[in-house]
């Protein structure tokens, strides 16, 4: 990350930083500076995509739920993604296009800060508590 980028260390730290902004975005890599020599590509035709993959860390409109709910689900939902030293990270930039499952490929990037695993960890017990109650044995 740049000098002087956040390291967020909570979920309610995330939800501030996403409401603060107009739209921020959530990668799982190596970070930025190693985003910087590499091209997004689909898996499955090869092709290059026109931006790196994101997904969205801004709540729709419709959310009406806390964002701390939002963040969580997001976050869960590609947390499988971190391996091989990849991490969460925000970011902001230009949407110039859709990837192969519909998510924003961004351009003109600009990091906004890091997300540290123990946030994933906590918005995976958010996820559980609020998305799946009981299925913890709770």
């Amino acid at each position: 990350m740049p000098p002087g980028a956040p390291l967020l260390g909570s979920l309610g730290e995330l939800a501030e930083l996403v409401e603060a902004l107009p739209a921020v975005y959530v990668r799982f890599s190596a970070g930025p500076e190693a985003d910087r020599t590499i091209v997004s590509r689909d898996h499955e035709s090869g092709c290059v995509l026109p931006g790196l993959s994101v997904n969205p860390m801004t709540p729709e409109p419709w959310w009406t739920r806390p964002v701390e709910h939002w963040a969580a689900r997001q976050l869960c939902q590609y947390a499988h993604l971190m391996v091989d030293g990849r991490l969460p990270w925000l970011l902001s930039g230009r949407v110039a296009g859709r990837g192969p499952d519909c998510e924003p490929l961004l351009v003109d990037v600009v990091p906004v800060a890091a997300i540290r695993p123990a946030v994933v960890e906590e918005a995976g017990a958010v996820y559980r508590r609020v998305f799946r109650p009981g299925a913890d044995g709770t």
